[in-house]
């Protein structure tokens, strides 16, 4: 059995206007401008710097037919330059902008929860099995005619699916969960395959990591019921800036990754475009490595479901393990306990994976510390531990990776892919990480950062933040650092910071607090989904939103 070995699924082959995602192609590099689609020259100039950071493909934004004709001459600009980078258009809400840039762009990117159907209204709908047929025949009407330009013109597609956008009609009967992402999707691309249009690549995101590796988890098992073999583009939305950022892309697209899922990435940071290649290309060189790693057979635990995983139960030994959440062990006053100096009453056996799992069960009673040297690190940690769990071992069981004199920013992207995949997949009752280069408080905090990433642990303010784009209507970078100073103290919270109606309120998703572009200079304010001031001057936002939190506090989980 080679449940744990790794193997990248095979999708077909799909070109972008030279560019081919999926086949044996290496994973693809992309990045998205930030200015007005409008600003002929500011955009160039983007695309070429991200093409120089190793971008191969640049998605500009289309809100309009203008924006989706402009997009011809920014290319032809780029040409004139000696840049060929494939250029995608990216549309919300308007299917006249589509159509309008599939003649202009080699990729359109919709997003199948607005393009027939309205932006979400948020209110409860309900249809019958009869009128939701009719809802189908109306997207094969209204979809059709656009797959005919796109073939007629050699433009590929890309279906994306982003959560907390989904149609009205899909909310009514799946909700806002995995399975209406996926069903949102599936209704797109079932009609593609029915007209024979196979140029598709499929994103399907959210700023939750949980929520996004567990739906491109179903997605991918949803495409192999029905034959369907299209490649795929992660991405964590909204992911923020600096070190969280980057930790939850890595966690949420390193997990996938790891599990042979994914031919082309886009790292969304609230950051200079071109600052998302170099974290993108570090996280699929990590990956890359496990290419030439052996074969691991063993066994998953009985019932273990691999598309939704939840924590392999152990039992706890102090305050590790059981129904604990998961514990820090290293050198700083942030971590929970040090290797050399555990709480009273507790042991810890160093092992690593080539002692005999099933000897284990001597230690029930200690807590084991267990390594690797595979190449395959995450594959050979989690067959061990099923292994062991199979053999009727208990104790808790804390990974540990030594990542030597690994370069700081690497060791961020190397242990949020390793961690984040060990504690999505439930296999971690800790975490242990070892760097000769990185300070121990800074291991504690990436430790916290990671743990928070996966849902598991929360230890601070936690925002989201898209990367802005053409459509944002302030400096949302600026904007970022105003709000985080103003309220890192806030332990727990969940704060958006959205550049414009079209991320917010819906792709804000689970944020209890939202602060979203309504206008040049003007923003709105949102407790949960509920938009509680609009259209206030910018230079007041930061302010009023510090008072809405004042006033109408929220429960924090």
């Amino acid at each position: 059995m080679d449940n744990f070995t790794y193997k990248r699924r095979r999708s077909r082959q799909v070109d972008v206007g030279g560019v081919a995602i999926g086949g044996d192609n290496p994973i693809r590099l992309q990045s998205m401008t930030s200015l007005s689609t409008m600003d002929t020259d500011g955009c160039v100039e983007q695309c070429q710097r991200i093409v120089a950071a190793g971008g191969e493909i640049v998605r500009l934004t289309a809100q309009g037919t203008r924006e989706a004709e402009n997009i011809g001459r920014i290319r032809a600009s780029l040409l004139e330059k000696g840049c060929d980078v494939p250029l995608v258009a990216d549309i919300h809400f308007n299917p006249k902008a589509a159509f309008a840039a599939a003649l202009t762009a080699q990729k359109v990117r919709i997003n199948p929860g607005n393009f027939v159907d309205p932006g979400r209204t948020f209110r409860r709908l309900e249809f019958s099995d009869e009128e939701y047929a009719a809802e189908l025949r109306r997207i094969d009407d209204a979809f059709t005619p656009f797959l005919e330009l796109c073939r007629s013109r050699g433009v590929a597609i890309r279906l994306g699916v982003n959560h907390g956008s989904l149609s009205d009609r899909i909310m009514s009967r799946y909700g806002d969960t995995p399975e209406g992402m996926v069903e949102s999707v599936m209704e797109f691309l079932r009609v593609c395959v029915s007209r024979n249009f196979l140029d598709v690549v499929i994103s399907i995101k959210a700023s939750n990591v949980v929520v996004m590796v567990t739906t491109v988890r179903l997605l991918v098992a949803a495409m192999d019921a029905e034959g369907m073999d299209f490649p795929l583009h992660l991405g964590v939305t909204e992911a923020g800036d600096g070190e969280d950022g980057r930790v939850k892309s890595a966690v949420g697209i390193g997990c996938l990754l790891a599990e042979g899922l994914g031919d082309t990435i886009r790292v969304s940071l609230s950051e200079d475009p071109e600052c998302e290649i170099p974290v993108a290309r570090a996280i699929v060189n990590y990956i890359r490595k496990r290419q030439i790693s052996c074969e691991i057979n063993s066994p998953l635990m009985p019932d273990f479901n691999p598309l939704r995983p939840s924590r392999i139960r152990s039992v706890a030994v102090e305050c590790v393990g059981g129904d604990n959440m998961p514990v820090v062990i290293g050198n700083s006053e942030k971590a929970d306990f040090s290797a050399t100096m555990p709480p009273e009453g507790m042991t810890l056996v160093f092992a690593d994976t080539s002692l005999d799992p099933a000897k284990m069960s001597l230690f029930d009673d200690d807590v084991i510390i267990l390594s690797s040297t595979h190449d395959n690190i995450t594959g050979d940690l989690q067959a061990w531990v099923h292994s062991a769990r199979i053999a009727g071992v208990t104790a808790p069981i804390i990974p540990c990776i030594d990542y030597a004199d690994t370069p700081a920013e690497l060791v961020t992207i190397h242990a949020s892919i390793d961690f984040g995949t060990l504690l999505l997949n439930g296999v971690a009752d800790g975490v242990m990480i070892k760097s000769d280069v990185v300070s121990d408080d800074a291991i504690a905090d990436l430790s916290l950062s990671i743990l928070q990433a996966a849902r598991l642990r929360i230890s601070k303010t936690e925002y989201i933040s898209c990367p802005s784009c053409g459509r944002t209507l302030f400096d949302l970078q600026t904007t970022l650092r105003r709000v985080k100073e103003a309220t890192a103290h806030l332990t727990g919270l969940k704060i958006a910071v959205m550049g414009c109606i079209v991320n917010g309120p819906g792709e804000m998703a689970d944020a209890d607090y939202g602060y979203v572009g309504a206008g040049v200079g003007r923003v709105s304010l949102y407790k949960g989904r509920e938009c509680v001031e609009k259209n206030i001057p910018a230079e007041e936002a930061v302010e009023r939103l510090l008072a809405l939190i004042k006033s109408t506090p929220v429960r924090i989980n």
